[in-house]
Formats: C-alpha cells, structure tokens, sequence
C-alpha cells in the first residue's frame, strides 16, 4: 500500500511538473510542426523568433486579404473610404466562388458590413467589392497590392487577386505573411473585426462564423486571417496578446485545418513561454545638466525617456544594463530637442536597444550684442 502511494505521489509530481511553463529552458522545434512553412514573428519589433522554411514561396489562398484589408485600413484612415458608404457588387465581384456571402450584381451594403465579411467569414465577393470600390477595377487594386508589398519589402511575394483564389504565379512567404500582417495590426481598428466570433448581415438573414476556430480556444488571440485552397492548403495567420506582448504566428501548407491550428498554437505558445515586454528602468545620468561653451547659458538640461519596452528572452531581464553616453561639454548654439547623447542597453554584452537624450532647451551662441544688451540692463536696474 505505502509503494502504491509512493508511485501515486511520484506519478501526479511528474504530471505538475510537465505541466509548467517552460521559461526558456527548452526551444520549439522544426519537426514539432507538421506544416512545411512556419514563422513567429514579434509584432512591435518585427523580430523573428522561429522560423521554419519561412522564405520558401507559397500559395497562401485567403491570407491574401490581409493586404487587401491593409490597404482598405490605409484608405479609411486618409478618409478616401467611410464606414458608412454604400458599395455596391458588379457582376464580376459576384462571380466569386469558394468562401463567399453570395453578393446579388448590383446589391448594396456599407463598407463596414463588407469589411466583416471579408474578415469573418472570408468572403472572396465582398474583398472584390472592396478593392472595385478603392480603385475601379480588381486588377488596378491588385496593382496597389504589389506596390504596397514592395514597400514592405515583401520580396517572395506576387498578388495576382485580392482574395487568395488559385493563380498561377499568385504566390508569398511566411516571413511576408507576418511583415503584411504585423502592418495591418497598426490599425486597431481591424481587431474589432478580426475578434468577431458570429455576427450576421441582411438583418439577421446571412449569418456569419468566424473561420478562425482559435479564438473558441487560445487565451489571448486577437486574429487574424485563415485561408484554405487546393494549392495552397491550410494556412493561418494567427495573432494573440499577453502582458504587452503581441506575436503573429503564420503557417502555410498544412494538411488540415486541425493541424493549421495545433501549429498556430504551438508557436505561440513558445513566444510567450519564452519571450517577456521589459519595460527598462530610466538609468541615472540621463537627466542631468551639461556645460555649454560660447553660450549665452554656462549650462544646459538634459531629458530623456524609455519610449517603450523591450522584447526579452524570460529571466534575462537581470541582465538587462544600461550606458549613459553624453559629452563633456556642449557647443552653443544648442535647439531644444536636439539629440545630445544615447542611452544604450546591453543584455548579456550584446546592445538590444537605444534611446537618444535631447537638450531640454534653446542656448544661443554669444554675441556682442547680446551681451551688450544685458550688461546695459543690468547698469540701468
């Protein structure tokens, strides 16, 4: 009885013991993910934290459309495009097949209804509605598309659509999945829509389901875009958010949707097991005052601030040092603002980050009549 309970007692210290986080102890690996292309990217930095075949070109169907809901975000934005205004569906946006919310050729709806069903339920008519609206044609929106890529430097990728539909020579790469969709979350306003898990239009006659089952099942998913076809597979952009930190997660090719999601998860799981939002400590120093020479001020004050907090492997934080780095004296004249100094972080010896110090205010240079003018001032006081 004593050895069954001992057993027992060891058995269920093992279950506790796989079940904990695991820090940065261990790494995930290629072969832990079934699908062929695969990356985790940091969404404030840009930074790559796993990657696997993540420049090989693919297919990527309905990931497509977080360009073409991108450049649709960057419309609204310089007011090119409304909320409320009406588009309406040609005969060629209603010609659509596979996901789609069976536009009538000259049926009306707002853009936002159009945005959330692009983005909910991956409807190829309403993103064709979208990019005829903004540009007049498909293939002038198209046009924008590759433009826009190019400006990210997406270097694998070539839009052929704005939906994702097979074509030939329609193809990207996980690393331009994640750089598209880490632009696309500088518009918050996306993840109202992207966080939708059913709504409907029509006045309740077309219902909506979100075909990102994660956000039934990942704490802290914020989107963002699934697509499937024959080329391309099962493929997910996947972004979430804990404690400040907000990862994408791209997989491309899968074999099923099941997998598509396990991976997702999967690499999120190992951002945020492994990788922290530091927020860095003001070093002393960096707010302080400077001689100036040949100015009308002997001195000048200094500001400086952490403008936001640092991408850190966990535990590292301990290591994180700082360096004040300003000279011995200024040189007049000196603009309010301008940068005088840096302040740099190190982890480990290696430098992670910096942040300027500027002259907290204007010194001029001395000059004869400035000088004259103050003295004559202080005689006639």
């Amino acid at each position: 009885m004593k050895l069954f309970k001992l057993i027992s007692v060891l058995a269920a210290a093992v279950l506790v013991f796989t079940a904990l986080p695991r820090g940065s102890v261990t790494a995930l690996s290629g072969e832990e993910l079934t699908a062929p292309s695969a990356i985790l990217m940091d969404a404030a930095t840009g930074k790559v934290l796993f990657e696997k075949n993540a420049h090989e070109v693919r297919a990527c169907a309905s990931i497509t459309k977080v360009m073409t809901l991108l450049l649709v975000m960057e419309a609204l934005d310089s007011g090119k495009l409304q909320f409320t205004d009406t588009i309406t569906a040609s005969s060629h946006a209603a010609s659509m097949g596979g996901s789609d919310i069976w536009l009538e050729p000259g049926e009306t709806m707002t853009a936002d209804d159009m945005i959330k069903a692009t983005i909910v339920a991956s409807a190829n008519d309403a993103a064709v509605a979208l990019a005829e609206h903004l540009c007049g044609t498909e293939e002038a929106f198209v046009a924008e598309m590759n433009r826009k890529a190019a400006a990210l430097k997406m270097q694998e990728t070539v839009f052929k659509n704005c939906n994702g539909l097979d074509e030939e020579g329609h193809v990207t790469s996980a690393y331009d999945v994640a750089v598209m969709s880490k632009e696309l979350l500088r518009h918050p306003k996306i993840l109202e829509y992207s966080g939708i898990w059913m709504d409907e239009l029509r006045g309740g006659k077309t219902q909506l389901v979100n075909t990102n089952k994660l956000l039934k099942s990942y704490k802290g998913i914020t989107g963002l875009k699934t697509g499937t076809t024959s080329q391309a597979g099962s493929c997910i952009t996947a972004t979430a958010e804990r404690d400040g930190l907000s990862l994408v997660a791209v997989v491309l090719g899968s074999a099923s949707g099941k997998e598509r999601f396990a991976d997702a998860a999967k690499l999120l799981d190992d951002g945020f097991a492994n990788y922290a939002m530091v927020k860095p400590e003001l070093p002393e120093g960096a707010v302080t005052e400077l001689p100036v020479r040949n100015g009308m001020c002997d001195k000048v004050g200094t500001t400086a601030a952490v403008s936001h907090p640092l991408l850190m492997e966990k535990g590292s934080g301990k290591q994180l040092k700082a360096e004040v780095i300003l000279p011995q004296e200024l040189e007049a004249p000196i603009v309010k603002g301008a940068v005088v100094g840096q302040i740099l972080y190190k982890s480990g010896g290696k430098q992670i980050a910096e942040y300027p110090i500027a002259a907290a205010e204007d010194v001029k240079e001395i000059n004869f009549g400035d000088v004259f003018g103050m003295l004559m001032g202080a005689l006639s006081g």
